[in-house]
């Protein structure tokens, strides 16, 4: 056994056991039939591809195959939240505050923070008029960027965002990530329309009102709220898809429970943070690990709970054939 060979056969222990026994050797051969004479490792695309194929096979053998279905509706969702909370900040970055309040600010914008949401902004045109690989490159330049917006901040000694703004995005761009491989027409211009449909009415409420950005009090108002709608939304979509037999629903709101978490963090902190005063940066912070624990936790005993039911021996629903005789 080469080294090409034996590192497929590591990549294929993402298949469940019984599976690798009965078709290992056959995926592993047919993979090395089409390598090269000269390659020593598996190509990103072959060990993408075999990753996918293991989960869908423990999916399918956990008899939770809907739950990948879920999980790009989740994506779909998240998108379009997302962008469209692109189109609000990036719009409210084109108001600073009037120069004789004394706030700092960056040249004509609020902060550095105009460059992501660009990013994002960006990437829901992408997704309208691209194929999906081109628009996982696209939310990952915006996510790439976003994660940067800190430390390259903290080295150019300017304003961005605050992290409760900046983590929610990232949690939403990754579950973004799982945009379904060919999306309709509807689906790939659900986010370029949100995100227009925000910088309208946000560009509305700045006009009546300069204040509006994301460094005042509203924000702990204003992130939770759009947690809570994007939990409607789904719960809503869940209850519809039901009524016709169709789980992907029901798994699109139990994934949709961490983004939802990390955008109502300002709002849990404020709860169950001090009694008096603000918000610490601590309370945040253990707010948000808490949600980041919790969310996955639940999806984790959500499927574990499905894998037992499906793998309990359901009583059998058809008439005994001999009980007529036995009479």
């Amino acid at each position: 056994m080469n080294d090409l060979e034996r590192r497929y056969f590591r990549l294929l222990r993402a298949y469940p056991a019984d599976y690798r026994r009965a078709r290992g050797a056959e995926i592993v051969g047919t993979y090395l039939d089409l390598a090269a004479l000269d390659q020593r490792w598996p190509a990103p695309a072959d060990a993408a591809d075999l990753v996918r194929g293991g989960l869908r096979q423990r999916l399918r053998t956990a008899g939770v195959t809907d739950l990948i279905p879920g999980v790009r509706l989740a994506g779909l969702l998240a998108l379009v939240t997302a962008s469209a909370l692109a189109g609000v900040w990036g719009t409210a970055e084109l108001h600073p505050p009037p120069a004789e309040w004394g706030v700092p600010h960056v040249g004509p914008f609020v902060s550095l923070g105009v460059v992501a949401w660009a990013a994002w902004l960006l990437a829901a045109v992408v997704i309208a008029v691209a194929p999906s690989r081109v628009a996982r490159r696209a939310i990952t330049f915006a996510l790439v960027l976003t994660i940067a917006l800190p430390p390259v901040a903290a080295a150019l000694d300017t304003l961005r965002p605050p992290l409760m703004v900046l983590l929610p995005q990232v949690v939403l761009g990754l579950l973004g990530l799982a945009l379904p491989d060919r999306p309709s027409r509807a689906i790939r211009l659900a986010p370029a329309l949100s995100a227009l449909l925000a910088v309208l009415a946000t560009q509305f409420l700045v006009g009546l009102d300069p204040t509006f950005m994301y460094y005042g009090d509203t924000m702990e108002v204003f992130l939770p709220t759009v947690g809570g709608l994007l939990l409607v939304v789904g719960a809503l979509l869940a209850m519809g898809l039901a009524l016709g037999g169709d789980t992907r629903g029901g798994w699109a709101l139990v994934t949709l429970l961490t983004p939802a978490g990390f955008l109502a963090v300002p709002g849990l902190a404020d709860n169950f943070g001090a009694a008096q005063g603000a918000v610490t940066f601590a309370e945040l912070a253990v707010t948000a690990v808490a949600v980041a624990l919790a969310g996955p936790a639940v999806l984790f005993l959500t499927v574990l709970l499905r894998s037992r039911r499906a793998s309990t021996p359901q009583p059998s629903t058809q008439p005994c054939p001999t009980c007529g005789a036995r009479a």
